[in-house]
């Protein structure tokens, strides 16, 4: 922890006296922090977190896992005790995720009806369905970014190959790869290939090429990131079975937006993999309407779930979307 305040300080080209008054913390413990020789509260971590733009959970474990090292040292049945915390610790996370599931559980039981219903269709009547959630998806999409193609322009794009009077090279290049990204999470969901590394950093390539030309498939120049990043793979990979596919998918998002891996791409990223989570577990693409109500709602939602650090408050909003998306779906046919 020491270590990662001081490179955060240097790296803001602050001095400790600086940070000091910033934050009404005495000098001398600024530096007894960066030392090691005193350790913070959890309030003055919030506060350093904030200041120092250091990723509040990564700062957090590392509090945690020095009050724990103090606290047990080396004794004799250390290693059994942090086995049986551990235990209880995941024992509690699935008890609240009961909680989370109980409280939508109606809900839920409507959607995998609407799924089951979905899923009875031929594959004709499934493909018309899927091209048109599609088309749908990817017109939302690029709104969602400040794109002003209209929808009937983004068919044009895609299905058509024609240039749109009167709009940027950007829109059409947002439009065009926005759809290979799409088709590539479809693809990657028919496959049954789950979240990961390599997949996720060509989605961002996809996303950007030809708009941006540097930092394509690339994180920030920063390890706490790769770092942040491998916890999240490693997360997915423990819980991918043992979570509600909508509640990890909306877990996913969330994870990402808090970690911005990227310079660029981020929020798109973030909505690409819910809905390659979604796919692959047969629901409908959740897209977020193109109104700027609905644009608002779901900005709104995210810095409210961020801010009162309750993932209950995005989750409820997807299921909702998602539902939506369901009886869409169903509307084509029918």
């Amino acid at each position: 922890m020491k270590s990662l305040l001081k490179i955060a300080r240097e790296e803001k080209r602050l001095k400790t006296r600086e940070v000091a008054q910033l934050l009404g913390i005495d000098q001398a413990l600024i530096s007894k922090f960066e030392s090691g020789t005193r350790k913070p509260t959890k309030d003055q971590i919030i506060k350093l977190s904030q200041l120092l733009e250091i990723d509040y959970e990564t700062l957090m474990i590392a509090w945690l896992k020095e009050k724990i090292l103090y606290e047990i040292g080396d004794e004799e049945f250390a290693l059994k005790a942090l086995i049986l915390a551990e235990q209880e610790i995941q024992n509690t996370k699935k008890e609240i995720n009961a909680i989370i599931i109980s409280s939508v559980q109606t809900i839920l039981d409507e959607i995998e009806v609407l799924k089951n219903k979905l899923q009875s269709f031929n594959h004709f009547e499934l493909r018309q369905i899927s091209k048109t959630l599609e088309l749908e998806f990817i017109f939302k999409s690029i709104s969602l970014n400040g794109n002003s193609l209209t929808l009937e322009e983004t068919k044009s794009v895609i299905n058509d190959g024609l240039t749109i009077t009167g709009k940027s090279i950007q829109n059409h290049l947002e439009a065009i790869n926005f759809q290979e990204a799409t088709l590539y999470i479809r693809d990657l969901s028919q496959k049954k290939t789950h979240f990961n590394e390599k997949d996720f950093l060509i989605i961002h390539n996809l996303i950007l090429k030809g708009i941006e030309s540097e930092n394509l498939g690339k994180y920030k120049n920063d390890p706490l990131i790769i770092r942040e990043m491998n916890l999240l793979f490693n997360w997915y990979e423990t819980n991918k079975n043992n979570f509600y596919p909508i509640i990890l998918a909306s877990e996913v998002h969330l994870k990402i937006l808090e970690i911005n891996p990227f310079e660029k791409g981020n929020l798109q990223m973030a909505n690409l993999i819910l809905n390659w989570i979604l796919l692959q577990n047969n629901y409908a693409l959740a897209s977020i309407e193109e109104s700027q109500n609905s644009k608002n709602e779901y900005l709104s939602i995210l810095e409210e779930s961020q801010t009162k650090n309750d993932k209950s408050i995005f989750i409820n909003y997807i299921i909702r979307i998602e539902k939506e998306s369901l009886n869409r779906a169903l509307q084509i046919i029918t």
